[in-house]
């Protein structure tokens, strides 16, 4: 990336609506965005101080093309670091495509994606990680992957990284002058206290990583795996939860012969629902085939929701339960007897007497009709078992951030190992450097052309 270019973009949606906002950053821009401006009173734009807004038109050709406002913003302070104009102009797609072919006419360049993002990075306004978490509020669709990804862009997360690597750094300094007054046998650093110093660090270190199982479940939604034998309203279900007709509902057994995913937002938690193929025995090529994924994805699911016809349900249901029950371990098992309006209270008391001590999450419901579909969302959100996040709570939500953060704590625990076993400070001294290396990885303090080229190309046009 050249920083010497002017960029602009879009940055509002693709599409018409009632504004949309032409961005532009780099030094001259300003003067460039001038050169297509006029102002009523026939004010320049370099003129003016920064963050005021100015009312105006655009005019290509000798013709008006638009009356707007321009927001100026000059460096450093900016989103980018660098000078800033917004133009925000009426959401016509030919207004938009017009204001910014003028511009690229005029010199400037159209943005790649995450540019804009990647200036205020490497001008200083922002570490990586905080960097990656404006695509991550961007795409935030509930409120709890909006709270974690406004405190990771607050710098939340950075802060606790800047501790732990403040304090390896005072660390290693010890260790290292150590080595420099080898030949005279002097000890700077206390090992008792290096070994205190050392478990402190491993314990944050792990702690960030283990908190990665709830950030990724926050931010990817939680997966819960629709199981049980055909035609038991698995689908039914879905759909009732969903609130569209996402899957086919038919009395013909075996009809859905593939996996069915979509999402759903309760009390502020994504859950992605996976409706399966009934499991039978069968014949059916095909259908044998979606039975097989069925029971994978009962593995890499969090939650199974084993629906079982409340009608007809008996003590097969045991037998079945020996072939599902194994594939759920450390997995939250609610089972949901469906169809409980075509029995009597009688023969309810009776169903309720399988597989109890096996699964005692239990719930009786009718999705035909749907009853207990809202008892059955409070024990989803129950199952989940996601603690309240708060604004001052850091919670790791990136692979990228986890596969460093656990890099990190095996150099960290070798470390702590190595004063155990009183090895020599240029071995530890080099297990210090390796964690701070992986720590660095996460804020960009250590970075390479190829990862920023990985991460802002996955952001949107015009941020």
């Amino acid at each position: 990336m050249q920083e010497s270019n002017i960029i602009v973009a879009i940055s509002t949606p693709a599409g018409m609506g009632g504004i949309a906002v032409v961005r532009v950053s780099g030094k001259g821009c300003i003067e460039k965005v001038d050169s297509v401006f006029r102002s009523p009173e026939g004010k320049k734009l370099s003129e003016q101080k920064g963050y005021t807004v100015h009312f105006g038109s655009i005019v290509g050709n000798d013709s008006v093309l638009d009356e707007v406002l321009v927001s100026v913003f000059k460096a450093p302070h900016s989103f980018t670091g660098e000078d800033v104009v917004e133009i925000s102009c009426h959401g016509s797609i030919y207004i938009q495509q017009s204001i910014l072919q003028l511009l690229i006419s005029e010199g400037a360049v159209l943005a790649k994606p995450g540019e804009f993002t990647q200036r205020a990075f490497l001008n200083g306004k922002m570490d990586l990680s905080q960097a990656e978490s404006v695509a991550d509020l961007i795409a935030s669709s509930s409120a709890a992957t909006h709270r974690l990804a406004m405190n990771q862009m607050r710098g939340g997360f950075s802060d606790k990284l800047k501790e732990i690597r403040t304090e390896l750094l005072n660390f290693t300094s010890l260790i290292e002058l150590e080595l420099d007054f080898s030949e005279e046998d002097v000890e700077f650093a206390n090992r008792e206290k290096l070994k205190e110093t050392a478990f402190y660090l491993c314990k944050h270190i792990a702690k960030l990583a283990e908190s990665f199982s709830i950030g990724n479940a926050v931010k990817n939604g939680i997966p819960v795996a629709i199981i049980g034998e055909t035609n038991a309203g698995k689908s039914t279900l879905l759909n009732l939860l969903l609130h569209e007709e996402k899957a086919i509902v038919s009395d013909i057994h075996g009809t859905t012969r593939d996996v069915i995913e979509d999402t759903i937002n309760i009390k502020g938690l994504t859950f992605r629902l996976i409706d399966t193929a009934g499991i039978r025995d069968t014949l059916d090529e095909i259908e044998s085939i979606g039975i097989e994924r069925t029971f994978k994805k009962i593995e890499q699911a969090s939650i199974v929701l084993w629906i079982v016809d409340a009608e007809t349900a008996n003590g097969h249901i045991e037998e079945l339960g020996r072939k599902i029950l194994p594939l759920t371990e450390g997995k939250k098992v609610i089972l949901v007897f469906n169809k409980v309006d075509a029995i009597s209270s009688d023969r309810k008391t009776e169903k309720e007497k399988l597989l109890e001590d096996e699964i005692p999450d239990r719930l009786f419901v009718s999705a035909k009709y749907q009853k207990g579909t809202d008892a059955l969302e409070d024990m989803l959100v129950d199952a989940a078992n996601i603690p309240d996040i708060g604004d001052q709570d850091v919670i790791v939500t990136n692979m990228r951030h986890y596969e460093a953060l656990q890099n990190a704590l095996e150099a960290i625990k070798r470390v702590s190992d190595g004063l155990d076993l009183n090895l020599s400070g240029d071995f530890i001294a080099q297990d210090i450097r390796e964690c701070m290396h992986y720590l660095g990885e996460i804020t960009g303090q250590i970075s390479t052309d190829e990862i920023l080229g990985n991460i802002f190309g996955r952001f949107c046009i015009g941020k």
